[in-house]
């Protein structure tokens, strides 16, 4: 008859075999286990759990349904409350928002977080306004104006509540009042803020002072900023003709301190006391700008010319840029902008296309991407005559214009703008260019 008693030792638990337990001086054999005992597992640190799902909310990101990446996300927080903690602060970091009733429900949570906060935890802010590092408003559909004012509203309570926010994106047809624009210089963490997108400001000289000018001296670290403009109308453009633009500086005027500007955006607007104020203030790593063409001849008030011309020298990508509208009113571009930008590698034109010119005794331009509408006759000679002064041009990229797929018959290929595409590649591809369409590709041959 055989026994198995557990004898505890001082350092591990070992089993001893009595297989005669009734005999006084009864031998005992040491049972070892076949297989080695499995270590168990070390957890993984927080640090690594965090970029394992930023991966993960970057790939939701990417997918083109909004809905599903935001169910997807969920249903990362629902797995267990460990997950649950260190998923949270990612889901709140990037905040994409598309109905006003769901800016409504954010903005009251965040409200009620912060009632419940309390300074002694030493915690410098309610959870999770301190998450949140970018707010995105660029599809907010906005349909009556009653709509705008609730945005506006809810944006004046929101501010305050982001001390970390670092990407504020706007709907254009949102137009900040004093109110909002109060509370966005008012709050903490406007050191913080490095890219402000989709501003809408009225376009015209005015002698009001522009409430949103505060906002650019309160925020000087931000590296990216994009304004839209309210255009410009056939009567203010016939009450222009005679009027000649303002282009001395006050005494009183004080520039804006903007040094980390990067990227600058100036869409339908053709002067304005924002537009003013960036033209005369020093934007040493202002390297893309995106503006509307309007010239000084048929609008004498418009600044850009003048603009383009003083921050020109910086610039390495320059964007022409305007809405298309009906009536359309297109406004040359400046025929001198390989002179003002000479160390520009990108430069994309608007119609009607300018032409273009390089003095014979200028050096050769470092221009290595040229995109402009859609090809024609009359600027592909322009191009040719620039060529000799152009090495290091090696993309031409069409952006309103595509390659027909295959299994178009030859005379499609060869039909109007598919045909004028076709005549650009064969002639540009001599000098090693490539024509790309608006997709960035290049055609069947």
């Amino acid at each position: 008859m055989t026994s198995t008693t557990v004898i505890t030792a001082a350092e591990q638990d070992a089993i001893f075999l009595r297989p005669r337990p009734l005999v006084l001086s009864s031998g005992s054999f040491l049972l070892l286990p076949l297989l080695s005992h499995r270590v168990p597992l070390k957890p993984l640190p927080t640090e690594i759990w965090i970029q394992i799902l930023a991966y993960v909310f970057a790939d939701y990101d990417s997918e083109e349904p909004a809905l599903l990446s935001e169910n997807r996300k969920l249903s990362l927080l629902l797995v267990c409350k460990k997950l649950s903690d260190v998923a949270l602060p990612l889901y709140y970091s990037h905040v994409h928002l598309v109905k006003p009733l769901a800016l409504q429900r954010f903005t009251d949570v965040l409200l009620a977080a912060d009632k419940k906060w309390d300074s002694i935890r030493r915690i410098p802010y309610s959870a999770p306004g301190r998450w949140v590092q970018t707010l995105d408003l660029s599809d907010m559909h906005v349909g009556l104006w009653t709509e705008a004012i609730q945005i506006d509203a809810f944006l004046t309570k929101l501010f305050p509540l982001l001390p970390f926010l670092s990407c504020l994106v706007l709907n254009p047809t949102v137009n900040l009042s004093r109110r909002a624009i109060d509370s966005l210089c008012n709050r903490d963490g406007n050191q913080n803020l490095r890219a402000l997108k989709g501003i809408k400001l009225s376009s015209g000289s005015s002698s009001e002072v522009e409430p949103f000018l505060q906002v650019l001296r309160c925020c000087r670290n931000l590296e990216e900023l994009t304004i839209v403009g309210s255009g410009i109308e056939a009567v203010q453009l016939s009450n222009a003709s005679g009027h000649t633009p303002t282009v001395e500086v006050p005494e009183d005027f004080k520039p804006l301190v903007l040094l980390r500007l990067r990227k600058l955006a100036l869409i339908s607007m053709h002067t304005s006391p924002v537009m003013f104020a960036l033209l005369h203030s020093p934007l040493p790593s202002l390297h893309h700008l995106t503006i509307t063409p309007y010239d000084d001849v048929s609008i004498p008030t418009s600044l850009v010319p003048a603009f383009i011309d003083l921050h020109g020298s910086k610039l390495t990508s320059l964007h022409l840029y305007a809405h298309k509208s009906w009536p359309t009113m297109l406004f040359p571009s400046p025929t001198t902008l390989l002179h003002t930008c000479p160390k520009l590698y990108h430069l994309s034109l608007e119609n009607p296309l300018p032409t273009l010119y390089i003095c014979s005794i200028y050096p050769r331009h470092p221009l290595q991407i040229l995109s402009l509408p859609r090809p024609n006759t009359e600027f592909l000679r322009v191009l040719e005559s620039l060529l000799p002064k152009l090495p290091c041009l090696t993309t031409v990229r069409a952006r309103d214009v595509r390659w027909l797929r295959k299994g178009m018959t030859s005379r499609a290929q060869e039909a109007g703008v598919q045909g004028e595409l076709k005549e650009w590649k064969r002639r540009l591809g001599r000098r090693g260019i490539q024509v790309l369409d608006a997709d960035w590709k290049s055609g069947v041959d």
